[in-house]
């Protein structure tokens, strides 16, 4: 894989009007339409790390990948909820990092491809993600959560129902410059948007109201900050400081303290959304200590 300076990633974003979706409420609404009337495909990549075996079965209507490695037994699982605003599907970085996630920290990785607004809300989304989980639960005895962005969301969302619904708590959720208050009210966002060459509040408020469907905005479901982290198994956050969702991470790793919950907070000087995911030295950096992480979490004894 090719790797870029870090430097070039917010010039090349801008240079992609990479924010076209979330400068403009009508951009959101735009990429809503085009995205109800052409649906992206999101099956894996013809060329993926040659350790791993990729199998797809159907879930209560839902595809969902499984990626094992190909040699030994793996020590448990990761589900993962990719990332897309709620609206984009499944992009190569997250088939790429999945399948390093199954070869380097032994594990299986499940990966939903969950409905997208207009036709995906959160509360059910959340549900399928919670069976998944307890699913892999059953079958492979000890189960990380992790997503990015949306898919973070979608992660903390369900790991607050699973201590909630079922008191099962997680040996580790891994959360990738995730959306955590769909609000989009955070004071010091407007002082981070003009340094942001990717999300932005206008489209952001449109998706979001999508998909909290008939829940409220500050249901945990929707808007997991707004949630009781009392009780969360360890969380490992990562944020740049060109996102304006990193006030909200700041907010996140400040409340983990006062819930008494271990947060490891990584956050990336001067990088942009979802950086770890990005071919830069940092996203590197990043991906292999997620992989450790990961791979610590599985195979200590519960």
């Amino acid at each position: 894989m090719v790797t870029l300076p870090s430097s070039l990633v917010a010039p090349a974003l801008r240079l992609m009007r990479a924010n076209r979706v979330f400068v403009t409420a009508d951009g959101a609404r735009r990429r809503v339409r085009e995205r109800e009337l052409r649906p992206q495909p999101y099956g894996p990549p013809s060329r993926l790390h040659p350790d791993v075996r990729v199998d797809v079965a159907h879930d209560g209507g839902w595809p969902v990948y499984t990626i094992t490695p190909r040699l030994g037994t793996p020590t448990g699982c990761v589900v993962y909820a990719h990332g897309g605003g709620w609206v984009n599907e499944i992009a190569v970085q997250h088939w790429h990092l999945a399948a390093q996630l199954s070869a380097e920290a032994n594990a299986t990785v499940v990966l939903p491809i969950y409905p997208l607004v207009p036709f995906g809300t959160a509360a059910p989304v959340a549900d399928g993600v919670i069976d998944l989980v307890r699913g892999a639960l059953d079958a492979h005895g000890r189960v990380c959560l992790a997503g990015d962005s949306a898919g973070g969301q979608i992660a903390l969302s369900a790991a607050l129902a699973l201590r909630d619904r079922h008191r099962i708590t997680l040996p580790r959720t891994v959360l990738i410059s995730p959306a955590l208050d769909l609000t989009w009210s955070n004071p010091r966002i407007p002082l981070v948007q003009p340094s942001d060459p990717w999300l932005a509040v206008p489209g952001g408020t449109v998706l979001a109201d999508l998909w909290r469907g008939d829940s409220d905005i500050l249901d945990p479901v929707v808007s997991p900050l707004a949630g009781d982290l009392t009780g969360l198994g360890p969380i490992t956050l990562y944020s740049g400081t060109r996102d304006v969702l990193n006030p909200d991470a700041h907010l996140l790793a400040d409340k983990a303290a006062a819930s008494g919950v271990d947060l490891e907070f990584h956050e990336g000087e001067g990088q942009v959304h979802v950086y770890p995911l990005l071919p830069t030295r940092e996203g590197r950096e990043a991906r292999a200590a997620i992989v450790r992480s990961i791979r610590e979490a599985l195979r200590t004894t519960a």
